[in-house]
C-alpha cells in the first residue's frame, strides 16, 4: 500500500474500490456525518479527520503519517484484500455473488472494542439517526473535547462511576442500565475486552452475553466490529428475512471465515433492494 503525507493530509495511493459511503453509512459507526462535498467527518481513537475518495485514492485530512500508521490504516483495513475476497464469497452463492457486486467497496472498521459495545448497546429497537443523536450526546457529556472542538468516546472508567440519572439527558431511555453494566464490568475487569479476541469465537460471545442487555446480535456485532472476527454473522430483523428469503436453509458458517463481511453485503443488498420480499 502506497501513501504520502502533503499539506496535513495522508493520500493512500492503493484503497482500491472503497467506498466511504457504504462503508461508513451501513450501521457499523455512528461518529462519522456526510459533509456538503461529499466527504465524511468523524472521530475515533481520539482524532477527528474529515475523508474523501478521488479515483483510487483515499485521502484522510487533519492525519499525519504516525496517526495513519497508529490508527487509520487499521481503522479503515486498508491492508487487507477485499477485491480477491470478493472473488472467493462469489463462489459460494450466486446471491451473494450479485450482492457483493450491488455495494462492493464496504470494508469492516476495526473499531476501539469499547465504543463498539457502547454504541451498539444503543442499537438496539433503535433506528439509526436516533442511535447518532444518543452516541453524539454521550460524547459531548461525558468524553473530553478534543482540539479540533469534536469530543472523544467517554472512558468504561468515566461512565462507570456515573448513575441511570445522570444518563437521562442522553434519551437512551431503558438502554441506560446496559449501558451502565458493560461500563462497570468492563472497568472492573470483569469483562476483558481485550482478552476476547484470544478466546474461541463461542466463549467471547459467551462472556459479551454476561452483559446485561447483550444478547446475540448484539455480542456479534462487537465482535465484528470492534474486535475484528470475521466470523460473526449479526442477524437482525433484515438479515433473517434475507437470510430465510435468499438463502433458505442456509446457516451463517456457510460463508466462513469470513461471514461477517458477507453478511455485509447481503444486508446493504437487502435494504436496498426491498422488492426482493415482496
Amino acid at each position: 500500500m502506497e501513501y504520502k503525507f502533503e499539506d496535513n493530509k495522508i493520500v493512500v495511493k492503493t484503497a482500491g474500490d472503497m467506498s466511504l459511503k457504504d462503508t461508513l453509512c451501513c450501521g457499523q459507526s455512528f461518529r462519522w456525518r456526510e459533509q456538503e462535498d461529499g466527504s465524511f467527518k468523524g472521530t475515533a481513537f481520539g482524532r477527528t479527520v474529515t475523508v474523501s475518495t478521488k479515483g483510487r485514492e483515499l485521502i484522510i485530512e487533519g492525519a499525519d503519517a504516525r496517526d495513519f500508521e497508529e490508527i487509520w490504516k487499521n481503522y479503515f483495513d486498508l491492508e487487507f484484500d477485499y477485491v480477491a475476497l470478493k472473488e472467493q464469497l462469489s463462489k459460494k452463492h450466486p446471491v451473494l455473488s450479485e450482492a457483493a457486486k450491488f455495494a462492493p467497496g464496504i470494508h469492516i472498521l476495526r473499531q476501539a472494542p469499547f465504543e463498539a459495545l457502547i454504541s451498539f448497546i444503543i442499537s438496539q429497537n433503535n433506528n439509526i439517526k436516533r442511535i447518532e443523536g444518543i452516541v453524539q450526546r454521550l460524547c459531548e457529556s461525558f468524553g473530553e473535547k478534543l482540539p479540533s472542538g469534536d469530543y472523544s468516546f467517554p472512558t468504561a472508567e468515566k461512565l462507570a462511576n456515573l448513575t441511570e440519572e445522570d444518563l437521562m439527558p442522553l434519551r437512551a431511555g431503558f438502554r441506560n442500565r446496559y449501558i451502565l453494566d458493560a461500563a462497570k464490568k468492563v472497568h472492573s475487569g470483569e469483562v476483558s475486552l481485550e482478552s476476547l479476541s484470544k478466546l474461541s469465537f463461542e466463549d467471547a460471545k459467551k462472556k459479551l452475553m454476561t452483559i446485561v442487555g447483550v444478547g446475540s446480535k448484539v455480542a456479534d456485532c462487537v465482535l465484528l466490529y470492534g474486535l475484528h472476527r470475521t466470523e460473526a454473522f449479526p442477524m437482525d430483523v433484515w438479515m433473517k428475512r434475507a437470510m430465510s428469503t435468499l438463502f433458505p436453509n442456509t446457516e451463517p458458517t456457510f460463508f466462513g471465515e469470513y461471514a461477517g463481511i458477507a453478511q455485509q453485503y447481503i444486508f446493504h443488498y437487502s435494504r436496498m433492494n426491498p422488492q426482493l420480499f415482496e
